[in-house]
């Protein structure tokens, strides 16, 4: 695991293990801090007392975090604070006034500023923040991967910067081949649906896409920011696992994507905190060496990918990569063509990408 740029820095893949079609309406999620309306209202002067407080709470942190299990220090932990404050304060001059400006100007502190959750909930968030090392994605609601901003919750796997690369590859297929942007692309294990709305937008909607994964939670989640961005007639969810749910659509399949657990089982409990102790095991867990998930996910593109269909696995690095490369020339000969080892935005072999051979 390692840290990322921006407001996300946990690092890890997502997950699907019966099948049926769900409405995205099953489980209602919950609204992200910064669309939520402002029904709080405080003094400045009480909001500057929880600001402090919890920047005392992240200073006493320092680097034990990062000592302990490359968790975040106090200078990130700080810069969270600050995100927090924009997503719940209407206010966003706020920010600014949270600093020396307040002290140096009593009066000041004495205007009211309307929040979108209590203080007592602020006070009760950065404690779970510090105390239980829950993911800053998990208190605020949110994760801003790509141009877009997605909901997450408890039981939804938090999206990856290195995952991005898997719609910029989508983008270059379809760029080489415009006859892969039509017909069903399949986003396996979607999670909250990031990969599925990245690649519904790369193809324009000359595609239909399907997500699936065998949570109901990351489903109704995808579902939420599926809406939010207007793809509900271009994104179809199913529940199942992996491509049971799509056997209507077997051999159909110009494109199949996924970010599946890949983790070792071994290597499970030294991850992050937030990681290990929040995200759902499930997305993480891929067998004894991280490899169970994608085996079964190559194995069957051989016979739900079209001829000269194209497909992208994200991997747990260079080794994984090329034992799936080597799997799939021993064990699939004759079948798969093009295969390549794709690397990530920090040069780490991330991706292996291929395509079923066309028929003679």
């Amino acid at each position: 695991m390692r840290l990322s740029i921006g407001r996300s820095y946990l690092v890890a893949p997502h997950c699907v293990k019966s099948s049926r079609l769900i409405s995205s309406s099953s489980s209602k999620p919950q609204i992200p801090l910064f669309l939520r309306p402002p029904n709080h209202s405080i003094k400045l002067t009480d909001l500057h007392k929880w600001y402090n407080w919890a920047k005392t709470l992240n200073s006493s942190v320092g680097s034990s975090f990062v000592d302990t299990d490359n968790g975040p220090d106090s200078t990130l932990l700080n810069r969270e604070l600050k995100w927090l404050v924009q997503d719940a304060v209407e206010d966003k001059s706020v920010s600014s006034e949270l600093g020396n400006e307040i002290e140096q100007n009593p009066k000041l502190g004495l205007r009211n500023v309307r929040l979108k959750v209590g203080i007592e909930e602020l006070y009760r968030l950065w404690k779970q923040r510090i105390d239980e090392r829950r993911p800053f994605q998990y208190i605020v609601g949110c994760e801003h991967w790509r141009d877009l901003i997605l909901s997450v919750e408890e039981g939804v796997l938090i999206p990856r910067p290195e995952t991005e690369a898997l719609v910029d590859l989508v983008g270059k297929v379809v760029l080489d081949n415009e006859a892969l942007r039509e017909g069903f692309w399949v986003d396996l294990g979607t999670g909250s649906g990031a990969i599925a709305i990245g690649i519904c937008r790369i193809l324009e909607g000359g595609a239909r896409v399907i997500a699936t994964d065998l949570s109901s939670i990351a489903l109704a989640v995808a579902g939420y920011n599926v809406q939010r961005y207007g793809l509900q007639d271009l994104i179809e969810l199913r529940q199942g696992s992996w491509y049971k749910p799509l056997q209507d659509v077997r051999g159909k399949l110009s494109g199949i994507i996924s970010n599946p657990p890949y983790i070792p089982s071994d290597n499970i409990f030294g991850l992050q905190a937030e990681v290990g102790k929040h995200e759902p095991i499930v997305a993480l867990d891929g067998g004894s060496n991280g490899m169970d998930d994608l085996i079964h996910l190559c194995d069957e593109a051989a016979v739900m990918l079209k001829p000269g269909g194209f497909f992208a696995f994200e991997t747990n690095g260079e080794d994984q990569c090329k034992l799936l490369v080597n799997y799939m020339e021993n064990n699939h000969k004759g079948r798969f063509c093009n295969l390549k080892i794709v690397s990530d935005f920090v040069g780490i072999p991330r991706f292996t990408t291929g395509f079923l051979k066309e028929a003679i």
